[in-house]
């Protein structure tokens, strides 16, 4: 087995997850990125989505972040994001209220879109979890 990568999964309140991992996959502005050991340093933005990683053990997990960074250096991965959540912590009747509320406010400013894929998100990350 290759070298386990270390990662971290920070929000700005809060250390998310830490711990080992075979894989770590998200989303970035120059699409998905997967990360496997030895993998060469980048810095990479995130977008809004999900982020998973396979752990040495064999299990898998997944979050939500709202965008933020990711960070590759020396088989560990750094990502930082304003919000981030383990799929087992969403409450998945909270992010469909919040979907119908952001969509009776409107599409018709960026936040609101932005609310309106959170919310899509965190829907589609947890229901994967159950």
């Amino acid at each position: 087995m290759a070298d386990p990568i270390k990662v971290e999964l920070v929000a700005a309140d809060r250390v998310v997850w830490s711990g080992e991992a075979a894989t770590v996959i998200a989303r970035t502005t120059e699409g998905d990125v997967g990360v496997l050991a030895n993998h060469a340093p980048m810095l990479a933005v995130l977008v809004q989505g999900a982020v998973e990683v396979h752990t040495v053990e064999g299990e898998s997990w997944s979050a939500v972040v709202d965008g933020g960074f990711l960070s590759v250096a020396s088989n560990r991965v750094s990502i930082l994001s304003e919000h981030a959540q383990m799929s087992h912590e969403i409450d998945l009747e909270k992010a469909r209220r919040d979907l119908e509320r952001a969509k009776q406010t409107g599409a018709d400013t960026p936040e609101s879109e932005e609310e309106i894929r959170f919310a899509e998100t965190q829907i589609r990350v947890g229901e994967r979890a159950r």
